[in-house]
């Protein structure tokens, strides 16, 4: 029997092809987006400087590379969203990226690198279920936010030992960690992204398996991988969109999940089937494929660090030339080149104001976390210079305006 439906109503006729009409108005500016530079930023295609903290500002070139291929990949008649990822093209394109990875890191041949789902959190269950026996003991150092959900998380699966409590503006002296002679792994967070705390070396930890959060530094730095048992990041700070984590795991340290590990979360799994056990994060591999070769071909990691620490000198100055105007609480030994919290002391209601004239200058996202208020300007790899100087160039308006 086949199925029918009732026409519109004639009534309601005209108001449908408003709306179809409507449709189309946004369609078509949808495709054909002004190319001229934003009045208020300078940059192209009308962007505003996005200082959000992820999902975070991607390279322009990298933007427009994807949009030139969005609806045929390099001759192959389709988009990347579209293609099977058993296909040889898009086994091209992880096979890419992830080798341009390892050269920009200069991972080891005994490391893998797998590409997985589920962001960073959920790492803070499948490392304790892969590397940790039950029973086990193991470390973790808190120094803000994500290092403390990740012990919370882990506590489900090991028993857990604080070795450390930051302030949430400082590391404490590692003089001081207490760290177990039978811990399975210590892990950290590199870099706390609400608090703005990074470690400026690697943590010394003698002969345990280091493990490390890098979601909001990878690939700011160089990093020696072989200090590490595993590495994991989210994607959507410094290398691409939201969808995939990297994880970069010691050879050995496969092949020990419990039991009862989801086969998701498995490592060995993830590793035997080079990532594709089932349906990867297609499209945001291909992106993060697209940020390494770039990193690359601009001097990899060493370049991307000298700009990273261009940048946040010039943040940093603005507040220590405000004479007091604005504020960062963390130590300047360990001040985030990636995630910059600052606030006004003397009158925490003009932060609000302060955020609502930024947005109006084009920079937008510069609210606190929830959880610590303020303001915190995020500037990673892709934030361009010319960005975070024009937000120095604001706060110093703003400063003399309510000083």
């Amino acid at each position: 029997m086949a199925l029918t439906f009732p026409s519109p109503s004639v009534a309601a006729q005209p108001k449908r092809a408003a709306q179809r009409a409507n449709r189309k108005q946004v369609a078509v500016r949808a495709v054909a987006a002004p190319d001229k530079p934003s009045a208020t930023t300078g940059q192209p295609h009308g962007r505003v400087f996005n200082f959000s903290a992820g999902p975070a500002v991607l390279p322009v070139d990298v933007l427009e590379q994807a949009q030139a291929d969005l609806l045929n990949w390099q001759g192959s008649g389709m988009s990347v969203m579209e293609m099977s990822h058993r296909g040889k093209e898009f086994q091209s394109i992880i096979d890419a990226a992830e080798a341009d990875l390892r050269a920009l890191l200069a991972i080891p041949d005994n490391y893998t690198v797998l590409f997985m789902q589920g962001g960073a959190s959920t790492q803070f269950s499948a490392i304790p279920l892969n590397l940790a026996a039950e029973g086990a003991v193991v470390d973790y150092i808190v120094t803000g936010s994500w290092s403390k959900k990740a012990a919370g998380e882990a506590k489900k699966y090991a028993k857990v030992n604080i070795a450390a409590t930051g302030d949430n503006k400082s590391v404490p002296e590692p003089a001081t960690w207490n760290l177990s002679a039978d811990a399975t792994y210590v892990h950290y967070c590199d870099n706390e992204t609400i608090q703005g705390v990074e470690f400026k070396g690697v943590p010394a930890v003698g002969d345990k398996v280091l493990v490390a959060d890098m979601s909001s530094n990878f690939c700011s730095k160089p990093v020696d991988v072989s200090k590490y048992g595993l590495i994991y990041a989210g994607a959507q700070k410094n290398i691409g969109p939201a969808g995939v984590t990297i994880v970069i795991i010691r050879n050995d340290l496969i092949g020990n999940a419990r039991p009862i590990t989801p086969v998701m979360l498995d490592y060995a799994v993830q590793a035997g089937d080079k990532s594709m056990y089932n349906t990867p994060p297609c499209f945001s591999i291909y992106m993060c494929g697209l940020v390494f070769a770039k990193m690359r071909a601009e001097g990899g990691l060493d370049a991307v660090l000298a700009a990273n620490e261009k940048k946040a000198k010039v943040l940093y100055d603005a507040i220590a030339a405000s004479n007091g105007f604005y504020n960062s609480p963390v130590d300047p030994a360990v001040r985030s080149l990636m995630n910059v919290p600052f606030t006004i002391p003397s009158n925490a209601d003009l932060e609000k104001e302060f955020i609502a004239a930024a947005a109006k200058r084009g920079m937008i996202q510069l609210k606190g976390h929830r959880s610590v208020g303020g303001m915190r300007a995020s500037i990673y790899n892709s934030m361009p210079l010319e960005g975070v100087q024009q937000l120095a160039d604001f706060m110093k308006e703003f400063a003399a305006q309510h000083a």
